[in-house]
């Protein structure tokens, strides 16, 4: 009987850790876990301060971000981790801390990937990672920079969190590029740049692009959902 017991308890273990195992593959792949407890759960376990994160936006710019970038996401936002739980710092109108939670939801689908500096466990210590947050104090508030130039003054996603790890962490996220390396020749981004700039596009500008950031080698995929 004893025998049977033990036996019951071990295959009882091992359907559990299975089940486990296969939620994580499929939570990995972007497919939905069956409950909203379990994937808070993987949100809540799996990121840390400094993950960057990045969704499709619903605003009026995002599919001129899209086309002009040929990149499905269009938003991104930094992690920081609170007592009272995890946040996006991220440049919308004004610049801001999002929670988490709110932040996911309103994206297209609620889909988003968390990326993480590949050497983050050396680079990001608890001092840089300070020294992080302040470099962010100074944009709370500002506008949103709709016309993507790289002074202070106002400032877009990527900028907002390039230059965070620039200037908190001395590491570079993504290749500057200038506007002219961008295709507008879709309607939608020439509709956009004329709505924006009038005959005078700022071609030279330089800019950095959520596509950009994303495809960095200097970052690797942390989590995916949907």
């Amino acid at each position: 009987m004893k025998k049977i017991l033990i036996f019951l308890v071990a295959i009882t273990i091992l359907g559990l850790a299975f089940y486990y195992m296969y939620e994580m593959y499929q939570f990995a792949k972007g497919v939905q876990a069956d409950t909203p407890k379990f994937v808070e759960s993987l949100i809540e376990n799996q990121i840390q301060s400094g993950d960057i994160i990045f969704q499709t936006s619903k605003s009026e710019q995002s599919k001129a971000i899209q086309l002009a970038t040929k990149s499905k996401y269009s938003h991104m936002g930094i992690i920081y981790r609170n007592n009272d739980g995890l946040y996006v710092y991220e440049a919308i109108e004004p610049v801001k801390r999002t929670p988490i939670k709110e932040w996911i939801n309103r994206g297209e689908n609620g889909e988003f990937v968390v990326k993480r500096l590949k050497n983050a466990e050396e680079v990001l210590t608890k001092e840089t990672l300070a020294k992080m947050k302040q470099v962010g104090n100074k944009f709370i508030g500002k506008h949103y920079d709709l016309y993507f130039e790289w002074s202070d003054d106002r400032i877009y996603c990527s900028e907002l969190v390039w230059k965070i790890y620039k200037e908190g962490a001395n590491v570079e996220i993504g290749e500057l590029q200038k506007m002219s390396d961008f295709d507008i020749s879709s309607k939608l981004v020439k509709e956009k740049m004329k709505e924006r700039y009038g005959d005078n596009i700022p071609m030279n500008e330089k800019v950095i692009s959520p596509a950009q950031m994303f495809k960095s080698d200097e970052l690797s995929t942390v989590l995916m959902g949907n």
